[in-house]
């Protein structure tokens, strides 16, 4: 697989807020500051659609108009991360990232989060090498915006940055901490990071070393906020629909009032010197499953000669065309294998990496994975990988100019790079990209001195990378025109009468029921999703996870496509498929392409579902990866509790071989062993067809030849088996605890869960809906959250969910916590007073309230996503339902009183009918404090 960096590296803060009235120390006066000379911005650029303004006080402010999706983010982009750090100071970045949310003396307490919550926002901050961002996602409305430019330009200067509230926060920054200590790839990465970069801040991770952060000084972390939260040091981004001349207006009132800062930021002066040797490392803790890995410095990723390294990348990473995956899984040296590019500020690193199942040598996996590495020389790089490479790549950045909300975020990383123009100079680059640029690149930077595995070995005669020091981005920039902005879609209405009266529904021959909802999409886009269901109780016993890899293979060989083939004519086609085994023997299929390659798409679909190959070698790399993924399950506390809760509710009703029976780690070993091609043929040839599917297409095309394919696809085809759905009846527990060992783990997982009588549709499930939001499901405004992150500080993520059955009454609401071990205690006692609480007090108008827009908001924001959208409308052909289900539904939640909900939660919430789970290294967190009190 290729990485994307950001999800493997930046620790994205989940922010919410506790704040304290009056708190404010003396030492937070604020900074001298220049008046602004004009509030109103000044247009400096226009690229594809996106126009830059300037306000006096040195705020650049970035357009993005497009009103085809009934949405709207606004995102801040500031320019410090870890690379701004000083010596003693690693975390500063993103411990301002979570007291930001604190509040201001405008918005005081919870104000903030309360306000997300309340309008369905989705938001977050990110802290990265060279930035820090937050943004908000939310339906369209003039309201929305106008709250949210006022809010950011206010936390901007106003932020309360009190010692009070560092000092709560501070156990949940630990938490978060831990949980990074939890995961052997993060470990790996932390570690292996840490030995290529020897003085440059990018050696350090984003959330700092654990004594810098517990021992922070506050006016240290104070005169950091003034120096970095400034207009002339931040880009405001607004993307998706909103009226061009009333932003442009807020922005002048709202940030243009900002006096420009008197002081000057000062330069950073460390450059990496050049590598002089390879380097190595090792982490030895508790694990199942071995990495390996090498990083290698590549330029800073703006320099025009990255794009080749972007294109290297995905040569080596790709799956299943890469050349390490080639190398390491194809010869099962490896279960997993993949490499991905560090585009940085400065000259950053290129990451490759592959993952062991047990059995496989450490030894052999380094020497292939080197040899692969650095072996262009004697395998130089050929025409048809970098094709490949730019196909892949130039997709994606198609697909991002399709998304508006992605596309704003994006933008961050560019800005953090020097200027956001590169998003579009970087695409052109590498359309422009040549295999001897690829392969200059791989014979410069893919070499032994250049490369960080482990430990240091000296060399008498070194071959060493020069890393070319960091052009002048302005001047790169400078005339950049760009190509023609994307074609926006139409203004549509994500009400749910609308999407009925758009939507045309039908049954083809073999059985199988189609909705379609044609609409004009931003870059003529279309999203699929089908359904298949097949088997009955008894047909499907002994075969569960023969269906769930009949299910997964169907991409690796169909009709007279490999793999590979059928991987490469995706790309071509511009489109993204993905299938998976649902629920008991079903598969679910999703899939996005372009108005003028949806027919191509579905032939190919006919393919892949109807006439799928299965080489063998594909199942032997299927059960290598499952066995990895089991064994790294293990001793992962989240999943051994997980297991735990699943198996206990399912209980003794079911014997094993039944598609309802949760299986153990140790069974699930067995099952995947005893996995035969020819059991996975067969299923396919007795179970799949089309009889019982259902098929949704959201987005631009063309009605009438939509139908002639789907008919081409599913019109003739029916499976031999009968289907009949198998029920899950409702199953009343005795309220108990479960304590597991996870031995050498930082983080504890906590899950709990209740069995609840209803169906989706029930009188009460709106009700419910809105007992969960406040409990838990609010995430980080909720009665959990507020308990075990604000007051107690133990948790960095805790909250509730809700599982709603649409089939049968047998629904369920639980509850979770990620913390350390030692503070189980606390934990258990939180919960328990809170749930107590809830119970019997019920909930206050203000909640009920924030819950219902919450919901509502966030309802209406799934709607507007084509993806989703297609996925709505299959389980409802499943159900015989429309949207009007789901309006009644919410028009019940609307006309809820707080008597009404709470008189639900007195009903269906008893404490003494849940299950706790707790997974945790409790023995080694007691020896600990043992050693302390001695």
């Amino acid at each position: 697989m290729r990485l994307k960096p950001a999800a493997l590296l930046v620790l994205a803060a989940m922010n919410f807020m506790v704040a304290h009235a009056a708190d404010m120390p003396a030492t937070s006066t604020p900074a001298p500051v220049v008046a602004p000379q004009s509030a109103a911005p000044v247009k400096a650029s226009s690229v594809e659609g996106i126009t830059e303004y300037r306000l006096a006080n040195g705020l650049r402010v970035l357009l993005a108009p497009d009103a085809s999706k009934p949405t709207t983010t606004v995102n801040v982009t500031y320019l410090v991360g870890n690379r701004h750090e000083k010596y003693g100071e690693t975390g500063m970045a993103h411990l301002l990232e979570h007291l930001v949310f604190k509040g201001t003396p405008n918005l005081p307490g919870k104000t903030i989060v309360q306000e997300f919550a309340k309008r369905g926002m989705e938001f977050n901050g990110t802290t990265y090498y060279d930035r820090t961002n937050y943004f908000e996602v939310f339906a369209a409305n003039d309201e929305n915006l106008d709250w949210a430019l006022k809010m950011e330009a206010d936390r901007m200067v106003n932020s309360n940055i009190w010692r009070s509230d560092l000092d709560s926060e501070m156990t949940v920054v630990r938490n978060e901490m831990e949980g990074g200590e939890n995961s052997p790839m993060r470990m790996f990465m932390q570690k292996t990071t840490a030995a290529a970069f020897q003085w440059h801040n990018y050696g350090k991770s984003t959330i700092g070393a654990r004594s810098d952060v517990e021992n922070v000084n506050i006016e240290h972390l104070q005169a950091f906020y003034r120096n970095f939260y400034q207009p002339d040091n931040a880009v405001l981004i607004v993307t998706g629909k909103f009226d061009e001349a009333r932003v442009l207006d807020q922005v002048g009132r709202y940030f243009g009032s900002i006096a420009r800062p008197a002081r000057a930021l000062e330069p950073e002066w460390t450059v990496e010197p050049t590598q002089d040797g390879p380097r190595e490392v090792t982490v030895k803790r508790v694990g199942d499953t071995g990495i390996v890995g090498a990083i290698y410095h590549t330029p800073a990723g703006s320099d025009p000669a990255y794009a080749a390294v972007t294109l290297l990348a995905n040569i080596l990473g790709d799956t299943p065309n890469g050349r390490l995956y080639k190398g390491l899984v194809k010869s099962k040296k490896a279960a997993a294998a993949g490499a991905g590019d560090f585009a940085l500020h400065d000259p950053g690193y290129l990451l490759a990496f592959a993952q062991l199942a047990k059995g496989q040598s450490n030894d052999d996996a380094r020497k292939q994975m080197l040899n692969v590495l650095e072996g262009f020389r004697k395998e130089p790089v050929t025409e048809a990988e970098l094709n490949r490479a730019k196909t892949a790549v130039l997709n994606g950045y198609e697909k991002l100019m399709d998304d508006p909300a992605q596309f704003g975020i994006e933008l961050s990383e560019k800005i953090a790079l020097g200027d956001w123009r590169l998003l579009f100079l970087d695409r052109d680059r590498i359309a422009a990209v040549t295999v001897a640029d690829v392969q200059r690149a791989a014979e410069t930077y893919l070499v032994e001195s250049n490369r960080t595995f482990g430990q240091f070995v000296p060399t008498d005669k070194p071959v060493r990378a020069e890393i070319p020091a960091r052009k002048d981005v302005a001047k790169m920039v400078e005339g950049y025109t760009g190509k023609a902005a994307v074609a926006a879609g139409e203004d549509f209405d994500p009400s749910h009468a609308n999407i009925d009266a758009r939507t045309e529904r039908f049954t083809l021959e073999s059985g199988a029921k189609v909705a379609l909802l044609a609409k004009k999409t931003r870059g003529n886009t279309v999203s699929g999703s089908i359904a298949l269901h097949m088997g009955d109780e008894k047909s499907l016993f002994g075969k569960g996870y023969t269906a769930q890899a009949t299910a997964s293979l169907l991409t690796h060989g169909a009709g007279k496509l490999s793999r590979q083939q059928i991987a490469d004519k995706l790309d071509e086609l511009k489109a993204t498929l993905n299938i998976s085994p649902s629920g008991a023997g079903g598969v679910l299929v999703s899939f996005e392409t372009k108005r003028d390659k949806l027919g191509a798409v579905l032939a190919l679909l006919k393919d892949v579902l109807r006439a799928p190959t299965f080489p063998e070698a594909e199942l032997d790399e299927y059960k290598t990866g499952q066995l990895a993924a089991i064994d790294a399950n293990r001793h992962q506390p989240q999943a051994m509790a997980s297991n735990a809760m699943s198996r206990h509710a399912a209980g003794t009703r079911y014997k094993k071989g039944d598609v309802r029976y949760v299986e153990s780690f140790d069974e699930q070993v067995a099952a995947i062993k005893s996995l035969k091609l020819a059991d996975v043929k067969a299923f396919h040839q007795q179970f799949y067809g089309a009889n019982h599917a259902d098929i949704a297409l959201v987005g631009d095309f063309d009605s009438h030849e939509v139908k002639q394919s789907l008919k081409a696809v599913a019109g003739d085809w029916k499976a031999k088996q009968a289907y009949a759905y198998i029920p899950t009846p409702f199953e009343p527990i005795k309220g108990e605890a479960l304590t597991l060992e996870s031995p050498d783990k930082a983080q504890a997982f906590y899950i709990a869960y209740s069995p609840l009588q209803v169906r989706d549709d029930h009188a009460d499930a709106p009700a419910l809906k809105i007992a969960n939001r406040v409990l838990g499901g609010g995430a980080l405004k909720s009665r959990l959250a507020d308990r075990l992150r604000q007051k107690e500080g133990i948790s960095y993520g805790a909250g509730s969910f809700l599982s709603l059955d649409s089939d049968e009454p047998s629904s369920s609401l639980g509850m979770y916590a990620i913390y350390a071990p030692q503070n189980l205690g606390v934990l258990q006692t939180s919960v328990k007073e809170e749930l107590a609480r809830f119970v019997s007090e019920g909930i206050t108008e203000q909640e009920l309230e924030e819950a219902k827009s919450g919901i509502l908001q966030t309802s209406k924001l799934a709607r507007t996503e084509d993806g989703s959208l297609a996925g709505a409308l299959v389980s409802q052909l499943h159900r015989n339902r429309t949207m009007a289900v789901s309006a009644a539904q919410e028009a019940r939640l609307k006309a809820l009183s707080v008597a009404d909900v709470n008189a639900v939660i007195r009903k269906y919430l008893d404490p003494q009918h849940f299950l706790h789970v707790y997974a945790g290294d409790f023995a080694g967190a007691a020896k600990k404090t043992e050693g302390a009190v001695k």
